[in-house]
């Protein structure tokens, strides 16, 4: 304990003062600037130098850090109402991509970071002003329908005209997105229902086409069917007249006269009717010729028993 006094007594008091004093300005010396980030450096409130990542040291006390500027690119999102030609107000969000200028410019002053802190107190609220501005301009030669088709053009439009203006404060905007556009109540309900009408009569076109199609198809094959029945009913026309010609051709071949080979042939043909009707007949009443010598009341006789097997 004696040796401790008699140490501080002798000098040893303003060396550990000394010591600790060189330590603090150590640590107010030396600093390290982070991946993507840049300092400046301010002496005694005035600009001094622009520092990037990595160690550096400063005069403690006349030097300072004024700000750690990020060079990352940062977004921001903004809600914007506009008009429209068509006189339909619409919220647009619009999203933005933006970092500070990597210029370095002839001289510090000219560099992006100088810029984006000494030129601007609210960048983000500007840069919202110069693209309300932008949209507020462009927009009303637009119609709603249009505003849908084209906003991907628009936005190339607004982030073209608000890229020059923020190069001039040390910023750079990689793009400007219109991500939503939202309509009034009515109006978008106006909008669906137009939709839906639009729907429902392209519905009703279609099945208009589908019927008429079916109906001239079944047209067509209904005519193709017919065509093909009186082909055969000809046929069978044609193939019983030459049958009844090789039948008489036949009976007269044997000595009949003609006359008495028609006779024979009807009442031959009457007869098969009746045994077919006897058969398969319907008619519960059959009226038979009283003389089959009489020939022509035979076959008018066979005619009308043949319309009353029709019936």
């Amino acid at each position: 304990m004696n040796s401790i006094v008699s140490f501080l007594n002798g000098g040893g008091l303003g060396a550990v003062i000394l010591i600790v004093v060189l330590i603090v300005l150590a640590f107010n010396a030396f600093f390290v600037v982070k991946q993507q980030n840049a300092v400046i450096i301010e002496r005694l409130g005035r600009f001094s130098a622009i520092l990037g990542a990595g160690l550096h040291a400063k005069v403690p006390f006349i030097d300072r850090k004024a700000a750690t500027v990020s060079l990352r690119t940062m977004k921001n999102g903004f809600d914007i109402d506009v008009k429209t030609q068509d006189n339909v107000t619409i919220g647009l969000e619009v999203s933005v991509q933006y970092h500070v200028s990597y210029e370095r410019g002839e001289t510090p002053a000219q560099s992006g970071v100088y810029k984006s802190y000494y030129m601007l107190q609210q960048p983000v609220a500007q840069m919202r002003d110069f693209i309300t501005d932008a949209l507020r301009s462009s927009i009303p030669v637009y119609t709603l329908d249009e505003v849908f088709a084209k906003k991907d053009d628009i936005a190339k439009d607004v982030n073209a005209t608000v890229s020059g203006q923020m190069a001039a404060y040390g910023f750079t905007l990689v793009s400007t997105l219109i991500t939503k556009i939202a309509l009034p109540a009515e109006v978008e309900k106006s909008m669906n229902d137009i939709n839906a009408a639009q729907r429902k009569r392209a519905a009703a076109q279609e099945l208009a086409e589908a019927d008429r199609i079916r109906r001239v198809t079944e047209a067509a094959a209904e005519a193709e069917a017919m065509e093909k029945a009186g082909e055969g009913i000809a046929g069978q026309r044609k193939a019983i007249a030459l049958g009844i010609k090789d039948s008489l051709e036949t009976i007269q071949e044997t000595g009949v006269g003609g006359d008495e080979a028609n006779q024979l042939f009807m009442f031959t043909q009457w007869t098969e009717m009746m045994t077919e009707f006897a058969r398969a007949g319907k008619s519960s009443t059959v009226v038979l010729p009283s003389d089959f010598t009489q020939t022509a009341s035979t076959f008018e006789q066979m005619l009308a028993a043949t319309k009353a097997d029709d019936n």
